[in-house]
């Protein structure tokens, strides 16, 4: 499941469809999964999507609105919202700091 979480990070959380493969619910699947990894599937796919998006960002080219929309997320506030809990600044001034070579927070 976090092979394909990795992979498909754009594509909507489906914790189901593994569920069902592997014969438990889903309920019982996120647990196993916060067991192993120690974070449920949705936080897990939230911080990949946030490392993608930073990396778009210093490639620059796109705006906020289109790294949102690449790495899946359709709403901009929630994709800020996270963005910033993780990364310690909005994107817009990742995205700034990138250029000049200063991304990381000081």
């Amino acid at each position: 499941m976090r092979d394909r979480m990795d992979s498909e990070y754009a594509q909507p959380l489906d914790v189901e469809a593994p569920a069902r493969g592997a014969n438990m619910s889903a309920w019982h699947l996120s647990r196993r999964f916060r067991r192993a990894y120690g974070e449920s599937p949705y936080s897990y796919l939230v911080t990949r999507r946030t490392e993608r998006a930073m990396a778009l960002l210093r490639a620059g080219g796109l705006s906020v609105t289109d790294v949102c929309l690449a790495v899946g997320c359709s709403s901009l506030g929630t994709f800020s919202t996270r963005f910033t809990e993780l990364v310690g600044f909005p994107p817009s001034v990742y995205r700034r700091r990138a250029s000049r070579g200063t991304p990381r927070a000081t």
